[in-house]
């Protein structure tokens, strides 16, 4: 398989962006925590934010599944 540098800065492949999205990372904020992807140029910022929105991130994906509505969590005001 052909590696895919999503980074060419700090070398960061798509297949590194998708496995800490499946670690939890789920934003380009949080991608940039886990491999400093996107905190040179930031001209590869746009394409880590695709590749969270076409799904590398499985929080996302179920997003609003199977989740109870904010009012539900809150408590009553006294």
């Amino acid at each position: 398989m052909d590696r895919v540098f999503v980074c060419s800065c700090f070398g960061v492949t798509e297949e590194q962006v998708r496995s800490h999205a499946e670690a939890g990372a789920c934003t380009p904020r949080q991608i940039a925590s886990a491999c400093k992807a996107g905190t040179d140029c930031g001209g590869c910022v746009r394409r880590i934010q695709a590749l969270l929105g076409r799904g590398a991130c499985p929080r996302r994906r179920s997003e609003g599944q199977d989740r109870p509505s904010l009012a539900a969590e809150l408590p009553e005001a006294a």
